[in-house]
Order: structure tokens, then C-alpha cells, then sequence
């Protein structure tokens, strides 16, 4: 069992609130997940959930400075970031308190205040943004590290290669953070391609490529830690693999034909990144019940609040239907 020693670091607050953005950011989908299904979301969605760790883990070593690319499975690494949830939840019922003014929905959330460069709907999009957003940094000598999350089906696309290859050559500042859930849409990675492990694909390129437990939350922080200050050096860029697991399906229409409940049983009940770190937590001393049964109910008022929020703002006005185009 990991320890929380291993981040010595963090102050006992400071790893509580970890705790806490986890459960956060499971509400939140939650949440999300029963307005779809009441026909107040539209349009397509991709949980995160069984995934908190990453989001949460990579992102509490950034600063505010610091850029984040994502996905169209984002809304995570938004929260870790720091985006509002009442402006989130916003942008998902569509309305003009949105993040986004209620016109980019679940898979194009943006946050440039908080450094959120944007969510993608196109698999591996992010990964070019994200390379050209660390080229910045370094061609006009700013301070800031980007991180590009993106799944195992992104690291097959051109742009992955091509990405990794220019930051490789030009030493960015830039971590390739592969979230790597099992499954690429409908078919298992060993499927897709004929390695062991993603992060060996950074040979390729001449840079360092790690494996870690996706799961394990001080495992996430301490590799994602060491490639911030590697890259913060000038030394370039780096490819952490997190193997975690999506606990719902690609999307809401997805009847997860591909795999069983067994697997999918196994990984909720013994691999559940909240439940081992209440679970160390717990142990180490630093949360009791009583004070996680606050936190939870901390969070479901917090949810409770972004939902009354959402549902009493108003839509977009037909007059601002060509503010925010960009020709």
C-alpha cells in the first residue's frame, strides 16, 4: 500500500482537499449523468469516472500559470484545474452562465483564466494544441509547463507521433499524460496495438516514458511532479502512461457489449481510486469517519448549488448567436 509519506510535501489540509476534489468530481458526473438522462443534457457525454486520480493527481502540482489540454472525457481535469462547477454545470444544461456561454457543452469546455486550453471532441487534437502551446512558452521564454491528457486511442493518430517527435527535437515543455482506461471507444488496447505498455513508445522519440498505476493517487502526483520540474529545467518533455479503467461506457449510448460485469465488478470493487485512498487516509490517520461523511456532504451541497444554478440561468440570446465565432 502506497503511504502518504510518499508526498511529504502536502500539508494534511492540502491532502484532504485531494480527497475531496475526487469526490467533487464523481458528484459532478453523477450529477451530469442523471440530468441526461431527465433530457436536460443534450447531446453526447463521456464520464470520467473511475478515472478521479489522474485528473486530480497530475493536476495539484501545477501552478495557476500553467496550461492543461483535454478531452471529450474532460470534465475532471476542468474541476482539478479549478473551473467553477456551478459554470460547468452551466455549460452542460447550455446556458449563457456557462463557462463557455453555454455554446461548447461537455466536449469543448475552456477555461483560459485557469489556464484550460480546451477540451476536444476529435481524438488526439489536444495533443498538437498542446505541443504548439509549450513551443510558446519557450520561443517567448514564459513560465509555464503544459500537460496534454489524452486516451490510448490517441497515442495510434499521426498527430501523437508527430507531436512527440517536434517536442522531443526542440526540448518543450510539454508531459504526454496517457490516460489509458483499457478500452480505445469499443475494443481493449491489446487490440489495438502490439506493445505492453504506451509509455515504451517514447524510445521512439528519445525521451522518458513511465508506467504508473492510474489508480494510485501519490503515484500520479510524485511521476507527474518529477516531469513538471523536468520539464520546468528545459529538459523536455516526457510520457507518463496511467492505467486506470472508465467505469461506464464510451459514451451514454454505450451498452459495453466488449467486456464483462466481472471485469468491470473487479475493477469497482478492489481498484476504486476513492475508496484506496479513503481507505489510506483512514489508516494513516488523517480522515476519520466522521470528518469524510462532512466532506461528502460538503460536496453534495456544492453539487446541489451548481444545479440550481444552471437550471435557473437563462439560455443564450438569439442575439449573441455570432459572438464568440471565430472566422
Amino acid at each position: 500500500m502506497f503511504k502518504t509519506s510518499q508526498i511529504s510535501s502536502l500539508s494534511k489540509d492540502s491532502v484532504l482537499d485531494l480527497y475531496y476534489q475526487m469526490l467533487l468530481v464523481r458528484c459532478f458526473e453523477e450529477k451530469a449523468e442523471q440530468l441526461a438522462q431527465q433530457g436536460k443534457i443534450h447531446g453526447t457525454m463521456h464520464s470520467c469516472i473511475g478515472q478521479e486520480a489522474t485528473a486530480v493527481g497530475a493536476c495539484a502540482v501545477l501552478k495557476k500559470e500553467d496550461k492543461i489540454l483535454t478531452t471529450h472525457r474532460g470534465h475532471g481535469h476542468c474541476i482539478a484545474k479549478g473551473t467553477d462547477v456551478k459554470s460547468m454545470m452551466a455549460e452542460l444544461l447550455a446556458r449563457s452562465t456557462g463557462v463557455c456561454n453555454g455554446k461548447g457543452g461537455s466536449m469543448h469546455i475552456a477555461d483560459l483564466e485557469k489556464g484550460i486550453l480546451g477540451a476536444n471532441g476529435i481524438v488526439g487534437a489536444g495533443i498538437t494544441l498542446a505541443t504548439g502551446a509549450a513551443l510558446t512558452a519557450k520561443m517567448k521564454k514564459l513560465d509555464y509547463v503544459v500537460i496534454c491528457f489524452f486516451g490510448d486511442g490517441a497515442t495510434n493518430e499521426g498527430a501523437f507521433h508527430e507531436s512527440l517527435n517536434l517536442a522531443s527535437i526542440w526540448k518543450l515543455p510539454v508531459i504526454f499524460f496517457c490516460e489509458n482506461n483499457q478500452y480505445g471507444m469499443s475494443g481493449p488496447v491489446k487490440e489495438m496495438m502490439n506493445v505492453e505498455n504506451i509509455a515504451d513508445r517514447a524510445l521512439s522519440y528519445g525521451i522518458p516514458g513511465k508506467t504508473i498505476d492510474g489508480n494510485n493517487i501519490i503515484e500520479v502526483i510524485n511521476a507527474t511532479a518529477e516531469a513538471v520540474e523536468r520539464a520546468r529545467k528545459g529538459e523536455g518533455p516526457i510520457l507518463i502512461e496511467a492505467k486506470t479503467y472508465r467505469w461506464k461506457g464510451h459514451a451514454r449510448t454505450d451498452a459495453r457489449k466488449y467486456r464483462s460485469r466481472e471485469e468491470e465488478a473487479e475493477w469497482r470493487n478492489s481498484k476504486d481510486p476513492i475508496a484506496l485512498f479513503h481507505h489510506l487516509l483512514m489508516e494513516e490517520g488523517i480522515l476519520t469517519e466522521v470528518l469524510a461523511k462532512e466532506i461528502k456532504e460538503r460536496v453534495n451541497l456544492e453539487m446541489e448549488e451548481a444545479v440550481n444554478f444552471a437550471e435557473n440561468s437563462p439560455h443564450p440570446s438569439l442575439e449573441s448567436l455570432e459572438v464568440d465565432v471565430y472566422a
